[in-house]
């Protein structure tokens, strides 16, 4: 199982919205809580190597019956022949901590939120250097999850049925497309033989929360990595 490295307390407090340096009671309540939350959370991650094909419809991954469909995906993969797709969670444990926390202090509910939002993103991206440490890979895209762009959040379950997340890591996905646990990714990764010509630029153009988000009403992204 993977254990969490610390966690980077500036990326927490700008998910927490502070746009400069954090003041002395966030930094308090990230000190207290970060060893707290990396105590808690079990990170686990499931991935699966696919062959890509295009044609009218939409992109093909072997082994997974929905086609991904819209212009952002397409021309995010273009070129590539082969795909990862993964799946990563920090467990139940983190939904838990923060409920428990904000019984009696919401401020440290937040701070505790944000340590896990950045907790899934470091096992997002220490998977993606593990992958492809085995994973030949000339050139590769940057991770694409369903509901960036015009590619349907509703492809959550397809994922997850692909990778057997549900059995593999306890990752399951409600009505809505949320993934449960809260602080779970899913995402595709395209591999190619040359550069890529046409990916999609990472960011708030391709975000789902393109124009809701705090991050970009203040110049910046917290998924722009």
């Amino acid at each position: 199982m993977m254990t969490l490295e610390p966690l980077s307390k500036a990326e927490a407090a700008r998910y927490m919205g502070v746009r400069d340096v954090p003041d002395e009671a966030v930094r308090a309540l990230l000190d207290r809580y970060e060893p707290i939350v990396r105590g808690r959370l079990r990170p686990a991650y499931v991935y699966r190597e696919a062959a890509v094909s295009f044609d009218a419809e939409g992109v093909h991954i072997a082994g997974m019956n929905a086609v991904l469909t819209g212009k952002d995906i397409r021309r995010h993969l273009d070129g590539c022949g082969r795909a990862v797709l993964l799946a990563a969670t920090v467990s139940a444990e983190a939904d838990k901590l923060i409920r428990q926390t904000a019984v009696t202090d919401m401020a440290a509910a937040l701070a505790v939120d944000c340590l896990c939002s950045t907790a899934v993103e470091q096992v997002c991206d220490r998977a993606e250097e593990e992958i492809f440490s085995e994973v030949q890979a000339p050139f590769r895209t940057w991770r694409f999850s369903p509901g960036y762009g015009d590619l349907p959040i509703s492809l959550q379950r397809d994922f997850l049925l692909a990778l057997n997340a549900q059995r593999r890591i306890g990752l399951t996905v409600t009505d809505s497309s949320l993934l449960v646990p809260s602080k779970s990714v899913t995402a595709i990764i395209g591999i190619s033989d040359q550069p890529p010509t046409s990916q999609t630029e990472r960011g708030c153009a391709s975000c789902n929360m393109r124009g809701r988000c705090a991050f970009s009403e203040n110049g910046g992204c917290a998924r722009k990595r």
